[in-house]
């Protein structure tokens, strides 16, 4: 393959390299983000696309004692072993959680969640330094103050992070149309 070719490959989200990993969408923080309700829908559009996808699915919580658990229409969505509790800012500061990642052998990590300017801006920043890919999803992340998640976008392209929206991350998933499964991805997902 041309270096060319190969470069290219890597920019696009496949869903056989894709884990999606949804940051700290919980119950005292949601309220205090405007735009919430969006993030909501975004995240849960995204976990129900990867169960489709069979794209494997990561949550965290940030301290649940203090910040409340993850809502409950994400947490509906979520299998117990998908769920992970941690304490600090950057989720691959916890050894399980970083454990859980290598073990996947996902190198591209699609990510939602709050606040953009704290936990999922230093987990992009580990994530990155560890080498992985990283493609946040523009509609599904926000902080308490929109112009923090403004800066923390800018820095995590700055980085090397990706921004992309819901669809392009289907429509790459998905790769060509006229199967059975993009039948039912548009039907269900894509309006």
């Amino acid at each position: 393959m041309s270096e060319r070719k190969r470069q290219s490959a890597e920019l696009r989200m496949q869903a056989a390299l894709s884990c999606l990993l949804v940051i700290d969408v919980q119950q005292k923080l949601i309220p205090a983000i405007p735009g919430g309700d969006q993030v909501l829908e975004s995240v849960a559009w995204l976990i129900k696309l990867s169960r489709e996808m069979d794209v494997p699915v990561r949550v965290t919580e940030q301290y649940p004692r203090g910040l409340g658990p993850t809502v409950p229409e994400i947490r509906s969505l979520v299998l117990d072993d998908e769920l992970l509790e941690k304490v600090h800012f950057s989720c691959m500061d916890a050894d399980t959680i970083r454990r859980q990642m290598a073990a996947m052998g996902r190198r591209q990590v699609i990510m939602a969640g709050t606040e953009a300017h704290v936990c999922v801006l230093q987990s992009v920043f580990q994530l990155l330094e560890e080498g992985y890919q990283v493609f946040i999803v523009d509609e599904a992340v926000a902080s308490r103050k929109p112009r923090d998640a403004e800066l923390a976008l800018e820095r995590m392209r700055a980085a090397g992070a990706q921004i992309v929206s819901r669809e392009m991350v289907a429509f790459e998933w998905l790769n060509c149309a006229g199967t059975e499964l993009f039948r039912t991805v548009s039907k269900n997902y894509i309006r």
